[in-house]
């Protein structure tokens, strides 16, 4: 009898290792398709997927430090410090990177550099979390991400292929990118609850390693001709891309006011924690809802009315969830702005993208990424220094997504009725 149910246990063994090693492909297949493809977008997909979720884990480990373990009051002076602080990297990273974003071939390079001084300084901070030492830390980091963030542009430019389109290459590692954030943050709070922000730091520092050696695998971009006009090459600026500036410049600061509207007036209101991460879960799954939608409505909708769009949506959602006052409303109202956000982003960048011409694409990339992140510092600082109902900011947001999207609207009738000057 003994010898006849020998075998049935090393079978039961083998049919679970085989369940988990089909799990496990499940998983990572994605992955692996994405690194055995000869298609540099699919290359480079790796390289932002493990940036953005280094930039995740760094975002991770600062909450905890600024957002949870201070007072209310208290956090309140840090992040205005740090809102102040945010406006300034691409002042000083913009006039040296522009040269070289315009010639092209240095984009893999900076690319690299930003992974690996990222990886560099988040190593020097996590020892030091609880001093000074944190701010300009945190400081040097958000200027090699938007350095990053920028570079991004010109390389989708370069690797995108062209049956794909642009709106499409976007939305795509906008996805992978989102996907690459939540797949780092379970270890990342097994890791804060382990040993500390200072842990969750040494975890960013090793994904940023593992960046910098993906970027090794890009091809490199070519060399862009110097076609441009003098005021496009010497400011950057193009009329065509004024309006829809302004309405993604808008849903960036709205989303900014929003985030930290909701780190502070749900905490004096008394509200459960639990309401904050729903409703920062419900905007992340809003972006990324928007990146699976984006590539099929471009098909069939112009950037501008992508932004017209995005805009109207947003103020509906803001309105119902002020009126219907309670959790699931306010997720949808949440997953409404992330949405929108997310849509005027990708249809203002695909345009950017398109449209900047040969030899001077980093001079435009660098102008309206500061004109962004500025809006986005000034939507967050509003609820940072100044107290504001959570409902009454909710308000605020409808007022402001409406009117924008009003004045989107009836633009071209404004336009037409003005006086032309003479010449």
């Amino acid at each position: 009898m003994d010898a006849g149910r020998a075998p049935t246990q090393p079978d039961h063994r083998r049919g679970i290792g085989h369940r988990l090693r089909d799990g496990w492909r499940w998983v990572t297949a994605p992955l692996v398709r994405l690194w055995d493809s000869h298609h540099p977008l699919d290359a480079y997909a790796l390289v932002h997927m493990a940036s953005v979720a280094g930039d995740s884990l760094v975002a991770l480990a600062l909450a905890d430090s600024v957002f949870f373990a201070l007072k209310p009051g208290a956090a309140r002076t840090h992040v205005a410090l740090y809102l102040g602080l945010t406006m300034a990297p691409l002042a000083v990273a913009g006039p040296v990177l522009v040269p070289l974003l315009d010639r092209g071939g240095f984009r893999r390079v900076i690319s690299f550099m930003a992974a690996a001084a990222r990886a560099g300084i988040a190593i020097y901070a996590a020892p030091r979390f609880g001093t000074l030492v944190l701010f300009p830390a945190a400081f040097g980091m958000l200027v090699m991400s938007r350095i990053n963030s920028i570079t991004r542009n010109g390389l989708t430019v370069a690797y995108a292929p062209s049956r794909e389109g642009l709106m499409s290459a976007n939305a795509r590692l906008g996805r992978l990118g989102v996907i690459g954030g939540l797949v780092v943050l379970g270890p990342g709070i097994v890791f804060l609850k382990l040993g500390g922000a200072q842990a969750v730091l040494y975890l960013a520092a090793s994904v940023f390693v593992l960046a910098a050696l993906l970027n090794l695998r890009l091809p490199q971009p070519p060399t862009q001709p110097q076609d441009t006009k003098d005021e496009v090459r010497e400011r950057g600026r193009m009329p065509s891309l004024a309006a829809p500036a302004v309405g993604t410049a808008g849903l960036r600061g709205a989303m900014g006011f929003l985030i930290v509207l909701l780190a502070f007036a749900l905490r004096r209101s008394g509200e459960p924690t639990y309401w904050f991460g729903l409703l920062a879960l419900s905007a992340t799954a809003g972006g990324l809802i928007a990146d699976l939608v984006a590539p099929r409505v471009s098909r069939r909708l112009r950037e501008e009315g992508a932004v017209i769009g995005s805009l109207l949506a947003a103020g509906a959602g803001s309105v119902i969830a002020f009126v219907a006052f309670s959790l699931p409303f306010l997720m949808l109202f949440a997953a409404m702005a992330g949405a929108a956000a997310e849509f005027a982003r990708l249809a203002f960048q695909s345009l950017m993208q398109r449209e900047a011409p040969g030899g001077a694409q980093g001079r435009v990339f660098v102008r309206y990424e500061v004109v962004f992140q500025m809006a986005w510092v000034l939507g967050a600082f509003i609820p940072a220094v100044v107290p504001i109902d959570f409902r009454a900011g909710v308000l605020i947001l409808a007022v402001f997504y409406l009117a924008l999207g009003a004045w989107y609207l009836f633009r071209p009738a404004l336009q037409r009725g003005r006086p032309t000057s003479a010449p």
